[in-house]
């Protein structure tokens, strides 16, 4: 028996190996499949060493639940588009958090007998997890544009409610753990889990909609510390390691991103894009200047260098793939083209990265919007297909723009600015775009993928 125990956690042990080399491997863009792979491959071997544990001797409802999972798993990769991928990795994470309450509730029905310690440990699991699935929901609305508006929910006293339900969660937490053995435990465990979803639900809803791509980052790392606290519960040596290591790189990438629009964690929780507006934000000066597909061809056709930025606009009219071919048809006209990626453009970390590679554009050609930023002034067209606040220049110029002081790229610097959209809407974030109405902006009205099929039919009709 001890020998096959060894033998299983020698197995945790190399898993564990494979889920931090997976890590670094998805760390850079040229890897980051094989890493994906590699940390697939460890997983599959960390539950089937589980699975052999001498503990486990009813497989029944594991195997419906591995079936069951598989299914609904399947049919959510399958039908979900990349508009949709966002909001599914928000419902990702909340099933995260809903396994680890679930844990966190069998252990406490299974042995109500425990130190203070363990229901330390139980308590802990349901707040994070509870939080979690409850934050995941509201991310999933917000992202999904129903039933709760993507722009900051607010009310009198709001900080305060949170404050209190906190203190709630809180007391009761240490109460449950005095006495879990008490008849009201199960009472007072279940209260805490209805005031953390209540939580969870305050925590997320006062957050705008252009700062969803950190808190699907931030609820990731929720999930992991949730799944690292039920390592904890069931003394399960290697959920306590990926627990962490989720955990620990979903806190990364959240300060990274808040980095790059230069803001704080605390300030994105505590009040998104358009929570708290300082002033009067500048009036918007100019006149729109439409131009239509032949007349960006001959603008584009003339030019050196051109710089693409990719938004969810891209992701919507799925027109990965038209605008692939037509930087190969620009290429071939002796153009020099790049894409300049932001940190939060789309709506989710690394979306544009991940559309942009589904359609097989080298990753040489996307450029950084810290790299990309002091060349602009030499780019003779930035073309914009799809994104608004990634590029708009009062996170510059108007201090009383709820967008001020986030970096963005700058592409009213290049000489023509070409901005494909399908009309004149706000942003995700709901901030009036001054860059519209520069006199170097021209606006390409349409759906990105037909107007970008209009502009390759240019070229190639040209003999280009």
């Amino acid at each position: 028996m001890e020998d096959v125990r060894t033998l299983l956690n020698l197995v945790y042990i190399l898993s564990a190996v494979t889920f931090i080399l997976g890590f670094k491997l998805m760390g850079r863009p040229t890897t980051a499949r094989q890493g994906n792979i590699l940390s697939a491959v460890g997983m599959a071997a960390a539950v089937v060493a589980t699975l052999m544990f001498p503990e486990v001797v009813r497989y029944t409802y594991i195997a419906a639940g591995l079936a069951i999972g598989a299914v609904i798993g399947a049919l959510f990769a399958f039908r979900t588009p990349m508009t949709g991928m966002p909001q599914m990795v928000g419902l990702l994470n909340g099933f995260g958090g809903a396994a680890s309450l679930l844990v966190a509730w069998a252990e406490f029905v299974a042995h109500p007998e425990q130190p203070i310690y363990q229901g330390i440990i139980i308590w802990l699991t349901v707040l994070i997890g509870t939080v979690t699935l409850s934050g995941s929901l509201v991310a999933w609305a917000k992202l999904e544009e129903r039933f709760i508006p993507t722009k900051p929910v607010l009310y009198p006293g709001q900080r305060t409610v949170s404050i209190l339900l906190l203190a709630a969660i809180l007391g009761g937490g240490i109460w449950f753990a005095l006495d879990m053995n008490a008849p009201t435990a199960a009472q007072v465990l279940g209260a805490v889990t209805a005031l953390a979803f209540v939580l969870g639900i305050l925590l997320v809803i006062p957050i705008g909609g252009a700062d969803m791509p950190v808190v699907i980052s931030l609820l990731n790392s929720y999930s992991g510390m949730a799944a690292c606290a039920s390592g904890f519960i069931i003394q399960n040596n290697l959920l306590i390691v990926a627990g962490a290591l989720v955990g620990a790189s979903g806190i990364i990438l959240t300060l990274i991103m808040c980095k790059a629009m230069n803001r704080s964690v605390a300030n994105v929780v505590l009040g998104g894009f358009g929570a708290d507006l300082p002033g009067k934000a500048q009036a918007v000066v100019g006149e729109i200047k439409p131009v239509k597909p032949d007349e960006a061809y001959l603008i584009l056709e003339a030019a050196n260098s051109v710089v693409i930025v990719p938004g969810y606009g891209l992701a919507v009219s799925q027109a990965q793939h038209a605008v692939r071919e037509l930087m190969e048809a620009m290429e071939k006209n002796g153009t020099e083209v790049r894409f300049a990626i932001h940190p939060v453009a789309g709506r989710m970390p690394g979306h544009m990265n991940v559309l942009l590679a589904e359609a097989n554009i080298s990753y040489d050609a996307l450029v950084e919007m810290d790299a990309i930023n002091p060349t602009m002034d030499t780019v003779d067209v930035c073309m914009i297909i799809g994104a608004n606040d990634v590029v708009n220049p009062a996170a510059l110029e108007d201090k009383n723009s709820p967008l001020w002081g986030m970096p963005i790229i700058e592409a009213h610097r290049a000489r023509t600015v070409i901005v494909m959209k399908r009309s004149m809407g706000k942003g995700f974030a709901g901030v009036e775009n001054p860059l519209f109405f520069r006199n170097n902006t021209r606006m390409l009205f349409g759906d990105a993928k037909a107007s970008l099929q209009a502009l390759i039919n240019e070229f190639k009709g040209s003999g280009n």
